[in-house]
């Protein structure tokens, strides 16, 4: 599903973001990637969504070489993979309804389906009868859930969490913690990005320990001991 292999990214000459890391995660993992902030955690999702490209080293994601892949085909990546972050980014002057189904309309999709899809993503993620709410009017751990649902609204086969949790209260954290798990159940790849001990720990699933740009350890169920 992702295979990493000897990639590597600089941003000067002594900057090193990643250093000859190879990965491997397979279909249907749920994988929590951790480590101290400036291990290489955030460059690593921004290379395997193509926001940026390595030096070195050859990415592979469903089959698919994106070590170079062309900009032009970069929207193709995206819309098999879904992506959500600490901030939500959400579009502030558009309901809950407009900014799930914001991607299907820039896809061409037709009007019905996308209400259905809608309807169907929203109930997944317990948001059911909110469709004309702006972000404005929702909690922190309702906005993470209206993102969710907009990563999820193409059925990706892969879910990269960067930080999901990092704006949340405990009770939040928790729902949506289960709800990604829930997610993965359905059979979706899920990679998340966490520096919280107590979140990954309760996973029982498989860690990978960053530090300096390279993988220093990888447990199949594992803790994060740092």
């Amino acid at each position: 599903m992702i295979k990493l292999r000897q990639v590597s990214k600089f941003y000067d000459p002594d900057v090193v973001a990643l250093n000859r890391l190879s990965l491997h995660i397979t279909p249907g993992e749920f994988v929590s990637i951790v480590g101290q902030s400036g291990t290489g955690k955030t460059t690593l999702i921004k290379l395997l969504t193509a926001e940026e490209r390595a030096d070195e080293g050859q990415i592979i994601i469903g089959g698919w070489d994106i070590s170079d892949i062309h900009k032009s085909d970069i929207p193709i990546l995206r819309r098999q993979i879904g992506i959500i972050f600490q901030d939500f980014k959400l579009l502030p002057n558009k309901t809950v309804e407009e900014n799930v189904s914001f991607a299907l309309q820039v896809c061409g999709v037709g009007s019905k389906q996308i209400n259905s899809l809608v309807d169907s993503m929203l109930k997944v993620v317990g948001l059911e009868g909110k469709h004309h709410r702006y972000p404005w009017q929702l909690s922190g751990g309702e906005k993470q859930r209206v993102s969710i649902a907009r990563a999820m609204i193409h059925r990706p086969k892969i879910l990269f969490a960067d930080e999901p949790t990092g704006n949340l209260d405990v009770l939040n954290t928790k729902e949506i913690i289960d709800l990604l798990q829930k997610i993965n159940q359905f059979g979706t790849t899920v990679v998340l990005v966490s520096h919280d001990r107590e979140i990954v720990n309760s996973l029982k699933k498989r860690v990978i320990t960053m530090e300096a740009g390279q993988v220093v350890n990888d447990q199949k169920v594992g803790r994060y001991i740092l």
